[in-house]
């Protein structure tokens, strides 16, 4: 395995990252998903965030819980995982912390799931803790939390109540408007987000006329959506820089100018998922990648490509594209 190059590191939340990439979660499994794959190493990353986790086991959703769209893919696994007592007690202990961070997912259905699942990570090795506001609260008729920003910010201030370990919130692009959400989750304790989380999508069966997906619907993830996860970013940055959050940017990215364009909209980090599906080896080809666009660029590190984006100033009549 090649070194990595120093320039990568940035300091995310306390903690140090070898690298600006982000393995998300959902798509590592526990960490060791990809470790078979010949070739594939944790350090290639700088932190890897793991499976969403929930309070009690939950089998998830019946199939077909996968399905490839053009540009993109369809997922509703419905949080599958064994539950946070395993979690911490069985797979954390076989994490190799010394390769990279490791990052807690979160997730519940109530706030008091949220409380519990964060307080039994707190007390454990896991460098930070990711808080996946975009399930339903069942006690609200299946609203997601993170579609409205009061319900956000409770949970992230019911997680900040419980734990001092950095609190990344997860934002969800299907609300009005992600930057004030952003705004209230960082009153109520947020330390980092990561945005964005997928879209809402279907895909149909013409001839057996039902949705491919078992679920109906699913989160829409990979190449299909970068345009409007970059706009998120930017949006989400204007409200963070001046209180100096990070952001992980995620959202369709498979080359090392997809990762580029996210940092330099205001992302600190940029998180890979959906391109782990069609190519396992690709983090070294985007760390590469950035590198050589920093010697081209002449910079010293890559904090500097951060935000570094030049708005035009001159603003069109109209602002919706017509």
């Amino acid at each position: 395995m090649a070194d990595i190059d120093p320039r990568l590191a940035s300091e995310f939340c306390g903690m140090r990252f070898a690298t600006p990439l982000v393995l998300l979660s959902g798509c590592v499994g526990f960490g060791e998903e990809y470790t078979r794959v010949k070739g594939f190493s944790n350090r290639d990353a700088g932190a890897i965030c793991l499976k969403g986790t929930t309070g009690t086991q939950r089998l998830g959703n019946a199939p077909h819980r996968v399905y490839e769209t053009p540009g993109g893919m369809l997922n509703a696994i419905g949080l599958q995982n064994p539950g946070v007592d395993k979690v911490v007690d069985e797979i954390l202990p076989t994490l190799d912390f010394d390769e990279t961070r490791f990052i807690a997912n979160v997730s519940g259905s109530t706030i008091e799931e949220y409380i519990a699942v964060t307080r039994k990570f707190d007390d454990s090795p896991i460098d930070a803790i990711e808080i996946n506001i975009s399930c339903p609260n069942v006690k609200e008729g299946g609203v997601a939390f993170g579609n409205d920003p009061d319900m956000s910010a409770r949970v992230v201030e019911a997680c900040r109540s419980v734990t001092d370990k950095p609190l990344i919130t997860k934002l969800s692009p299907n609300q009005t408007d992600i930057a004030e959400n952003a705004r209230r989750c960082i009153e109520a304790g947020s330390d980092a987000f990561a945005v964005i989380n997928t879209l809402m999508g279907m895909a149909i069966d013409i001839e057996a006329r039902t949705p491919y997906i078992g679920n109906n619907q699913g989160g829409l993830s990979g190449p299909a959506i970068k345009p409007i996860a970059l706009l998120k970013v930017h949006q989400v940055y204007q409200v963070t820089k001046e209180h100096g959050i990070p952001i992980i940017g995620q959202g369709g990215v498979t080359t090392p100018s997809d990762a580029i364009e996210f940092l330099l909209a205001g992302a600190s980090a940029v998180g890979v998922g959906t391109a782990l599906f069609y190519d396992p080896l690709i983090l070294p080809k985007i760390n590469q990648g950035i590198v050589d666009y920093m010697d081209r660029q002449q910079l010293a590190n890559v904090g500097q490509i951060t935000g570094a984006l030049q708005l035009n100033t001159r603003k069109p009549a109209q602002a919706c594209g017509c």
